[in-house]
């Protein structure tokens, strides 16, 4: 029996959710009958996923300040806000030993302090709500699995998806607090991280179901967290990376099935 999530009625929030992973999130929310604001530094283009939020703000995430007003601003035309979506953040690669310490500093904010500024000045309105409130974080199976050219980043979500358990507690239970781990994600800028469709049919391939997730993948997992069907659960990582990444000895072994 298909089961229908109806969230009309909730405010959600989504930082960066004009583009790729995010557009995916903000259009299934929409979807599923939320009334969704987004931030971001660029405004989605009219027709893109990202652009079926009715209101588009600009803010740098990183900036505790303009965070704090836009959530009362938000706060004040819905009367309340019901889930938070942490999604701002990624990295370009460069070398640990050679990038610069301000550079390493900015991916600390934008993928780890960023949440952490959204969250603490949406706690006292999310809380706030007679059913409860809803944070989720974006993560990636970079947190727990060797990020060589984007080591940063990768310490990063390790902190965010840590930040998620301990919240989970200590909001508990007014907020549930829950992060998605993606996998790799086929978004407008993945040919250009991963290479032409040939090496991205290649990189497919390690992973176990074959596929890149799309954003809609990771949107429709966010939608259920956010829902009363997971009214039970806090302070877990769901991975949406179609099984993770094919052990490497696997393609040396010969009888795999006998390991």
């Amino acid at each position: 029996m298909a089961l229908e999530i109806d969230l009309t009625g909730r405010t959600v929030l989504v930082t960066g959710g004009a583009r790729g992973v995010g557009a995916g999130i903000t259009e299934s929310f929409v979807e599923a009958g939320a009334v969704v604001e987004i931030c971001g530094r660029t405004e989605p283009a009219p027709g893109t996923p990202g652009s079926a939020a009715p209101r588009f703000s600009r803010v740098d995430v990183r900036d505790e300040t303009q965070v704090r007003r836009w959530i009362d601003e938000v706060a004040g035309r819905h009367g309340g806000i019901d889930v938070v979506v942490n999604n701002a953040g990624g990295a370009p690669s460069a070398d640990f030993a050679s990038a610069s310490p301000r550079f390493h500093r900015r991916v600390t904010e934008l993928n780890f302090l960023s949440a952490v500024f959204v969250a603490q000045a949406a706690f006292p309105v999310v809380s706030a709500g007679a059913g409860g409130g809803v944070v989720l974080n974006i993560t990636s199976i970079s947190a727990r699995r060797p990020s060589p050219g984007t080591a940063v980043y990768g310490a990063a979500k390790a902190a965010l998806e840590s930040l998620t358990a301990s919240l989970a507690v200590e909001w508990a239970p007014k907020v549930r607090v829950n992060a998605i781990s993606c996998g790799l994600v086929e978004t407008e800028g993945a040919a250009g991280h991963y290479g032409d469709a040939g090496q991205m049919a290649r990189v497919a391939g390690t992973i176990p179901r074959g596929v890149f997730a799309r954003p809609a993948d990771i949107g429709a997992a966010c939608v259920l967290l956010a829902s009363p069907l997971a009214v039970h659960i806090t302070g877990a990582v769901l991975n949406v990376d179609g099984g993770g990444e094919r052990p490497a000895f696997l393609q040396y072994a010969p009888d795999p099935a006998r390991r």
